[in-house]
């Protein structure tokens, strides 16, 4: 069964600069993950529900409309999880509106953990690492309009990648 995931793709200058950064802290997945604000995290879903996840996020994006995105400093999840992450300090509850719709209908889930918009930058790479991470990004400043978002497909290499691109507004 396909593994799935939806998400804003940052893009270019900011998600190369980003991921790029995220390559040089030594984070293995940096070059398997795209760099992304999560909407739905990874999810199982049978071959046949995928025709009503498409469904699904297509009602969803169309019901949106494209909105100002900002990420700027650096945060961490430590010590509940290894990770430092650039902040989404505009554009955070069209975030969670967008997410709260996606995760609903075919896509309905429990989070593990409350939903918080972010941009990781480090991840499982010792504390040094992340610590520098953390202070080496603290004053990054991006802002750009969010128009889309995205199905990702994990494959079995274990590579995200992105399958179909949903407009927001339609």
């Amino acid at each position: 069964m396909p593994t799935i995931g939806v998400a804003i793709a940052v893009p270019p200058p900011w998600g190369d600069e980003l991921q790029g950064y995220r390559r040089s802290c030594g984070d293995e997945a940096a070059g398997a993950i795209p760099t992304h604000v999560t909407l739905v995290p990874p999810t199982v879903v049978t071959d046949d529900a995928m025709d009503d996840v498409d469904r699904h996020l297509a009602q969803v994006g169309a019901s949106f409309d494209a909105f100002p995105l900002r990420l700027r400093g650096t945060a961490t999840f430590q010590p509940v999880s290894p990770v430092v992450f650039v902040c989404v300090t505009e554009g955070i509850s069209t975030c969670e509106l967008l997410a709260e719709s996606a995760r609903a209908g075919p896509l309905r889930q429990d989070l593990f953990f409350p939903y918080h918009p972010h941009v990781t930058i480090a991840h499982d790479v010792g504390d040094e690492s992340l610590e520098k991470a953390y202070e080496a990004m603290r004053d990054y400043d991006a802002t750009f309009d969010v128009d889309a978002f995205s199905l990702y497909l994990h494959g079995s290499d274990g590579v995200w990648r992105p399958q179909r691109r949903y407009l927001l507004g339609g």
